[in-house]
């Protein structure tokens, strides 16, 4: 397998950014999601390595060589497509077998290389079959037989299981998981599907705007976001985001009596990064927040939702002042819980899950360094040209 690096790569259309200049390293076996909203830019990086969309600036090193200018060809990357780009008018096995055939290598090996990954992926039962007979997820098992049959350096996926349903894309992403697992193989994995990100990635490359926001694992990425962008994006739903004040031990928040004690390692940065007018957006998960009689926080019931194992509740805190309009906050608590629609109730909020972000910039504020005991350390990468988004 191979290590893959892009050094300042980008990609403009005309005068607009696909891909702002942006700094990456894979690592030899990682497994990287390129995640992020529709036109973000990630799969404009993913065929910008694999060689179908060619860099305007920038490097790309396949195991240290520069193949920025090399035909797809010649790269020794498989691509694994979203619509399985099968052959309909051959088998399952010609299908699996054509690149090896096309790069002449004799029957006997490709017999054996065949036989390997069709046994790893559980479909002999189906070699005799054509496309148009199978299941989409049948289809996408022999595609992903089709890049593995190579042998290659990389793998690169986009949107490998967006075209299946619901029980196939869990069925199909474990199987992808565990095939990583055994091949070993660096893979490149574009979604815009979260929880699959969450679920397959060693790390995962947040992008929006056509430039990366933050890189880290899952857990950094989720408990630990870069700025509010990531915030809002990352979690189902995103972390809660509030607008208030900094007054001396607490942050008050406005248009309402609710107030958080302010953690004491995030009180010199906090002091020295603000304006004057203290304004900041302190940030939580839903699972941060606890019911409590005695919590600082209060808010009416405002919407329930069951999701089996927990229950969801939309609380809302008042009025923002001026818009008019509900600040909603959202709490998991346990699925025997009894807060009905319409009903009071008070909660804290743990302080070791509380994020601060600038209210100007967007950024998170990082607490002080003598005390982080409870959180991860992010990686953030940074663009340095300008561009449109």
């Amino acid at each position: 397998m191979a290590q893959i690096e892009l050094k300042q790569v980008e990609k403009l259309f005309g005068e607009k950014y696909a891909v702002k200049p942006m700094d990456l390293t894979i690592n030899n076996g990682e497994f990287v999601c390129l995640l992020g909203p529709s036109g973000c830019g990630k799969t404009t990086t993913l065929r910008m390595i694999s060689g179908l969309e060619t860099a305007s600036g920038g490097t790309i090193l396949l195991d240290g060589e520069n193949v920025t200018w090399h035909h797809p060809s010649d790269r020794d990357i498989a691509f694994v497509f979203q619509l399985y780009a099968l052959y309909p008018h051959m088998t399952v096995r010609d299908n699996i077998a054509f690149p090896l055939q096309a790069e002449g290598m004799n029957k006997d090996d490709i017999d054996t290389r065949v036989s390997e990954v069709v046994d790893i992926l559980r479909i002999g039962h189906m070699l005799k079959y054509k496309p148009g007979k199978l299941s989409g997820g049948d289809q996408q098992r022999v595609a992903l037989a089709r890049a593995l049959v190579r042998r290659p350096k990389a793998f690169l996926m986009d949107e490998p299981l967006g075209a299946l349903d619901a029980e196939l894309r869990e069925t199909m992403r474990a199987e992808i998981k565990a095939l990583h697992i055994a091949q070993n193989a660096t893979t490149v994995y574009v979604t815009h599907d979260q929880v699959e990100a969450m679920a397959l990635s060693d790390r995962i490359v947040v992008m929006s705007a056509a430039e990366v926001q933050q890189v880290g694992t899952p857990a950094e990425v989720y408990y630990d976001p870069a700025n509010l962008f990531v915030a809002g994006f990352i979690g189902s739903p995103g972390m809660n985001v509030l607008k208030g004040q900094l007054d001396g031990d607490v942050v008050r928040f406005l248009g309402n009596n609710n107030t958080l004690p302010l953690p004491a390692r995030y009180r010199i940065p906090l002091l020295t990064t603000l304006d004057a007018d203290k304004n900041v957006i302190v940030g939580f998960r839903p699972e941060a927040g606890t019911i409590n009689a005695d919590g600082s926080m209060q808010g009416e019931v405002y919407a329930v939702d069951m999701h089996g194992a927990y229950k969801l509740l939309h609380v809302n805190l008042g009025d923002v002042p001026d818009t008019h309009e509900p600040t909603i906050v959202h709490l998991r608590t346990d699925r025997m819980a009894s807060n009905p629609m319409g009903s009071q109730l008070r909660f804290t909020v743990d302080p070791a899950m509380m994020r601060f972000f600038d209210p100007k910039s967007g950024k998170a504020i990082l607490p002080s360094q003598t005390d982080q005991t409870d959180r991860q350390p992010v990686e953030v990468l940074s663009t340095t040209a300008e561009g449109q988004a």
